[in-house]
């Protein structure tokens, strides 16, 4: 009964904001780092699990193109050009800032946690490592608090580097983020930015579930999911005991990590990690 009931209901629409960019912001994408490049050559930065905004100047946009509305306070003191970052609140509060973010009218003082780490100035022409002195300096000019230039630093060597991210994961953060100290701010994927991870991750859409079994029964057992090539399989690890038994709705995009891919292409040890209510427009050719 449980299970008919959650089929029954899953299908209402997630709640999204209603204004939205004339065209969704064009910003700088990563590509996956699979070594054989010189570490020293680059800037390095924690990859945080935040909203990725973008400051037009004057207001907040997410990757979609849809509008971000902090209290004024927010905002208040932030510069008149273009900055590329992550609204962020800590390591494994994703969920609290995407709820936070996808909220109208959201209650003010759950923004008191928040900052925007800024990690890019879009409109600087220069490569990235004068546009990281230049981000620093217009952070420290701004003298607003929710402002923070995320910190960037180099490394001599892969052994450096795959010890910095055993850090920063065993701490509870996600990867690294690699930038060429030349590189200039182009939109779309880039082979100049790399981020660096244990695992990949992607995203599908839900299509079906498959019933639980044993303890399970009554609830959700694996989530069935749609890649956009077309690719369908199903997920059934990662899933709370609360996430059974209201599973993302039929429809909804999830991210999920996985370790590779078997011979016909399906995503090895494929996990849930949440679901993906601020959706990017495709990648810009």
């Amino acid at each position: 009964m449980l299970l008919r009931t959650v089929l029954l209901t899953c299908c209402l629409a997630w709640p999204l904001r209603p204004a939205v960019a004339a065209a969704p912001p064009r910003v700088m994408l990563p590509i996956v780092y699979r070594g054989g490049l010189p570490v020293r050559d680059y800037w390095i930065s924690e990859k945080l699990d935040g909203v990725r905004g973008h400051w037009d100047g004057h207001h907040l946009w997410a990757r979609s193109g849809a509008a971000i509305d902090p209290p004024a306070w927010f905002t208040a003191g932030w510069p008149a050009v273009p900055l590329d970052g992550e609204l962020w609140i800590a390591r494994g509060r994703f969920d609290a800032i995407s709820t936070l973010v996808r909220t109208p009218g959201a209650d003010a003082a759950g923004w008191h946690q928040v900052h925007f780490m800024l990690f890019d100035l879009p409109a600087d022409g220069g490569p990235f490592g004068q546009r990281v002195l230049h981000l620093r300096a217009l952070v420290a000019r701004s003298h607003a608090a929710t402002l923070r230039a995320i910190p960037q630093f180099r490394l001599p060597d892969r052994g450096a580097l795959d010890a910095r991210l055993r850090s920063v994961v065993r701490a509870g953060g996600e990867g690294l983020v690699l930038q060429h100290d030349r590189a200039r701010y182009v939109p779309g994927r880039s082979a100049t930015l790399l981020k660096y991870k244990p695992y990949d991750d992607a995203e599908g859409r839900v299509v079906a579930y498959t019933a639980g079994q044993g303890k399970y029964a009554g609830q959700v057992g694996a989530l069935v999911v749609r890649t956009p090539g077309g690719l369908q399989f199903r997920i059934g690890s990662g899933l709370s005991d609360a996430e059974r038994a209201h599973p993302p709705p039929i429809g909804s995009q999830v991210t999920y990590r996985y370790n590779g891919l078997t011979a016909n292409g399906t995503p090895r040890f494929a996990r849930f990690m949440r679901i993906r209510t601020d959706m990017p427009p495709p990648d810009p050719h």
